[in-house]
């Protein structure tokens, strides 16, 4: 019942409550007093009152409305002004709740009495009959915003109506709040604890808002202005931290993580801004709460429309969320006002809580993140089982009956459920050449009652193509200790398995043919010699086939071509020969051949001569024919106990001898070959004594850049300085200690020399970081086993230097055997040593290998260098080394070239943008102590 400022108000009979915020004047105190007119009573006499403040020096506003009792009898009413009302308290710079109203004057009759109210200043008040009563009151704060007239009885139903709501709405609250704390604790993922500490920032606005955290502080209910500011912001916190951890913003995008922690300093700061000026904390807040609504709403939305599952899953309760959050702006900018409007706020938020509580625990759970309590070690068997990916195989031996997992079904391409049975029906599966075994080993499990199977087995699929499978089972024991069931694990290593078969057939064959190799040819020779030996044992015939003029060929039709030839020529070889008989390429241009199949001499012979006519026949090469010829040594076993490498050596001899005459021909191992074998041995023999007595230095070749003008490393050379002989050349000694087995010894001189000096030139002046010192690897090297032991103690011993080492590899020996060259690059290359790939260009089908060396530098040969511009060939040649560069530009590499000679190569390697060259032009091999005075001068020592 509004009534104009000042108007007397009749005190209504049957009214329970009247807002009199409308009918209040508010008006401020002159020197600490306020004085005013009252309002007439029924006599029509205005009187003049004067109030004091309550308090000496102060100057507060005062509250002025008059009421009057028109009945017979005395009326009692309470005089309610609320601490605080969400309703009209607005967004910006919003009203947060004070004491109102501090005394209560009236002009006449009983003075009021302040009853004991936690959430506003209540006065009960009494008015005589037919009196009128001008009421002045004190304000605590300046701002009286609501001022209700109460039936004492009507007041208490009120308060008391709201309790049930209120603790409905604080034990539902405090229940979430509880509940996602516990998860937190039980699982500790991010998820949780974002929802749980915004249910508990809910849950305090709540307590704040219901007049409970007041008292439990020991403060009025009507200063806890800062503590509801600090409670919207912990709201505004705790749900920007929710948003960001349930959507997982972190992961897309670093600046996210950035601009989160960015914002969380300065929610941190707000939540403490809010117990210095909580009207202004309260106001972000708000604002931060609005602009997480809409934000979040369009962010939610583009991640579900990319089918991202979480935001999916908010959809809903973010709508939710944007409903209550209109609502809340209707209520808080006054546009609803009635006496549900902050009980509905409240019971909103506590929604809000239980659905993005909700949603968190579903996608947990959907993802399989829930699990409450500790696992069982058979559950922590079973997580692990499915993480490994294994099939599971049980054997019931009471049942007999075969059960695996329905994955191996489908792994196979069959139905589900086929692969259950009979074990009998299970080995019928399995590969005619496991299945004995397999037998064999379930008996025996069986009957021992102990032990364990793990083996490889092939399963036939669907299609009759056949799986390898690791198979590991055990026995399981019964109550009365016997094998009731084999259980065990079934993997899936086919892959594995024909990758291991390809490196062992890689290992032991010639990748070009696919032909046997000389290790493999060996090892098959060695075996025939002992089949040879015993009782009408068939003794071997051994063909070494060298093709005549080969280089010459391979020079004029080039590698590709020559390579096809190789390969014609394998095929023609083999077509010759019989089940018992093997072919082998033993490298260049070079055939072996084991012949069993044919123990008279004649037919040997003959077989020869086929060999030497089929490769004598024209080759049709495009538009062309190329006519080849070969040189055969045919040697026989005669069953001395000789090895494999020296039967290989006799049809070697032989076949010298049969070059020696001209070639094309075919010549049997005798004894006038013997003075060669005699001189191969003498030469032998020197070699070792060389090694022993210090007669093998390495000399050193440098490495410059030519566009610094400086030296960037060098090529170390093994020179032999024969006392008798003087010098001799590495193309003789090199073959023959890899003939005679000694270039092992050699390489590690080598290497150990190189190291020496490379750590004698440190101690003289300071060596740049990217200076090397290059060692040559021989192809009978790099095919060692023994080849990464004795680098990793080389590496060892010579740590310091290490990294100023390089090792050189030519590229037709990592050819030959690309997937074992792989293997032994990366394992040098881990020892801390840098690799450079020699003879760029001269093998076949580098540049489809060249990703897979760890190579650190490419060298173009010197035929690629040497050429000069009236020779006809630099259009052709300077194209080729301009795409090398790029492509070594492309992949981080060093390109040097060699057999630079003269001035004008230097300048076209430079046009080319080449940085790096060696040859006579920077000057010969030369000692270290030689080389070790021009790096002096070069770094200044």
């Amino acid at each position: 019942m509004p009534a104009a400022a000042f108007d007397v108000i009749t005190v209504p009979e049957d009214v329970n409550a009247v807002n009199l915020t409308g009918v209040v004047d508010v008006v401020p105190s002159v020197e600490g007093k306020v004085q005013l007119s009252t309002a007439p009573g029924e006599d029509g006499i205005i009187r003049r009152i004067e109030v004091l403040a309550s308090t000496g020096g102060t100057n507060p506003n005062w509250a002025l409305f008059a009421l009057r009792n028109d009945g017979d009898a005395q009326i009692e009413r309470l005089l309610v002004a609320p601490y605080f009302r969400l309703p009209g308290s607005g967004v910006f710079n919003p009203d947060l709740g004070a004491l109102r109203i501090k005394v209560l004057t009236p002009s006449a009759g009983l003075r009021p009495i302040r009853v004991t109210d936690r959430e506003a200043d209540v006065f009960e008040v009494t008015i005589d009959p037919g009196a009128t009563v001008t009421f002045v009151a004190e304000l605590s704060n300046g701002r009286l915003p609501e001022l209700y007239m109460w039936k004492p009885d009507a007041y208490r139903d009120y308060v008391n109506s709201f309790t049930l709501f209120r603790g409905t709405v604080l034990g539902v609250s405090s229940l979430a709040a509880v509940f996602l704390t516990i998860m937190f604790v039980v699982r500790g993922r991010g998820i949780f604890p974002a929802t749980a500490a915004f249910s508990w920032a809910v849950l305090t606005y709540l307590l704040i808002d219901f007049g409970v955290l007041g008292p439990l502080l020991g403060i009025s209910n009507g200063a806890v202005q800062p503590f509801r500011a600090a409670a919207e912001a912990g709201i505004a916190t705790t749900l920007f931290a929710f948003l960001f951890i349930y959507l997982n913003l972190h992961r897309w995008h670093l600046r996210f993580i950035h601009l989160a922690l960015a914002l969380v300093v300065v929610f941190l700061a707000l939540f403490g801004f809010a117990f210095f000026q909580p009207a202004i904390a309260a106001t972000v807040a708000r604002i931060v709460l609005a602009l997480l609504g809409v934000t979040g709403f369009f962010l939610i939305l583009l991640l579900a429309l990319r089918g991202y599952d979480r935001a999916v899953l908010l959809v809903p309760t973010w709508i939710i969320y944007i409903a209550w959050l209109f609502y809340a702006w209707l209520v808080v900018t006054g546009q609803v006002s009635n006496d549900v409007a902050q009980p509905a706020v409240a019971g909103g938020l506590v929604l809000t809580v239980m659905l993005l509580g909700f949603t968190s625990v579903q996608h947990a759970f959907s993802e399989g993140q829930v699990s409450i309590g500790t696992l069982s070690e058979v559950e922590r068997r079973a997580l692990a089982l499915t993480g490994s990916g294994d099939f599971v195989f049980d054997w019931n031996i009471e049942r007999d009956r075969v059960a695996v997992s329905d994955e191996l079904g489908t792994r196979l391409g069959e139905r589900r459920g086929a692969l259950r049975g009979s074990i009998k029906r299970w080995l019928d599966r399995v590969h005619p050449e496991d299945r004995d075994r397999f037998r064999t080993a379930f008996d025996t499990l069986v009957e021992l009652r102990r032990g364990k199977v793990s083996a490889d087995m092939r399963l036939v699929a669907h299609d009759g193509s056949f799986r390898t499978f690791r198979m590991r089972v055990k026995p399981v024991l019964g109550g009365d200790g016997q094998v009731n069931r084999i259980v065990g694990t079934l993997q899936d290593v086919n892959e594995d398995r024909a990758s291991r078969d390809r490196l062992l057939h890689d290992a032991v064959h010639d990748s070009l043919t696919g032909l046997p190799n000389k290790q493999l040819l060996l090892d098959r020779l060695e075996r025939a010699l002992v089949r040879a030996r015993l009782p009408n044992g068939i003794k071997p015939a051994v063909f070494l086939i060298d093709i005549d003029r080969f280089m010459e060929l391979e020079e004029r039709v080039g590698h590709s071509a020559a390579d096809s030839v190789l390969l014609a020529i394998s095929r023609r070889i083999a077509r010759i020969m019989r089940p018992l008989d093997t072919v082998a390429r033993l490298g260049g241009d070079q055939f072996a051949v084991i012949l069993g199949s044919e123990q008279a001499a004649g037919k040997i012979a003959e077989t020869a001569e086929q060999i030497r006519k089929a490769l004598k026949s024209p080759f049709n090469f495009g538009e062309r024919d190329l006519s080849l010829t070969a040189s055969i040594g045919v040697t026989i076993y005669d069953g001395n106990p000789v090895g494999a490498d020296d039967v290989l050596r006799d049809a070697e001899l032989a076949m010298y001898y049969a070059k020696r005459l001209g070639g094309d021909r075919i010549e049997a191992y005798r004894a006038s070959a013997r003075s060669i074998a005699a001189y191969s041995k003498a030469s032998e023999e020197d070699l070792d004594r060389g090694l022993r007595h210090g007669e093998l230095q390495v000399q050193f070749q440098p490495i410059m850049d030519i566009h610094a003008g400086t030296i960037a490393g060098c090529e170390a050379l093994m020179r032999w300085n024969h006392p008798q002989r003087g010098i001799v050349p590495p193309e003789e000694f090199v073959p023959l200690a890899e003939r005679t087995g000694l270039i092992e010894r050699l390489g590690r001189l080598a290497f150990e020399q190189a190291a020496n000096q490379a750590r004698e030139w440190m101690n003289q002046f300071p060596l740049p970081e990217d200076f090397f010192v290059s060692v040559n690897l021989s192809p009978s090297q790099l095919a060692t086993e023994t080849l990464l032991n004795d680098m990793k103690l080389l590496v060892n011993e010579h740590r310091a230097v290490a990294g100023h080492l390089k090792l050189e590899i030519t590229e037709s020996q990592v050819m030959s055997n690309p997937e074992h060259s792989a293997y032994m690059l990366t394992a040098l290359k881990a020892l801390g040593l840098r690799l450079a790939l020699d003879d760029f260009g001269t093998g076949h089908s580098s540049l489809s290998y060249l990703h897979r060396f760890p190579v650190d530098t490419i060298k173009i040969p010197a035929p690629f260098v040497q050429m000069s511009d009236e020779s006809g060939i630099s259009h052709t040649q300077v194209p080729i080394i301009r795409a090398v560069v790029a492509l070594a530009t492309d992949l981080d590499l060093l390109v040097i070239a060699e057999g630079v000679e003269t001035l004008e190569e230097i300048e076209r390697l430079q046009a080319l943008n080449c940085h790096y060259a060696q040859g006579f032009a920077f000057g010969a091999a030369m000692t270290g102590a030689e080389l070790g005075k021009r790096l002096a001068t070069q770094f200044g020592r």
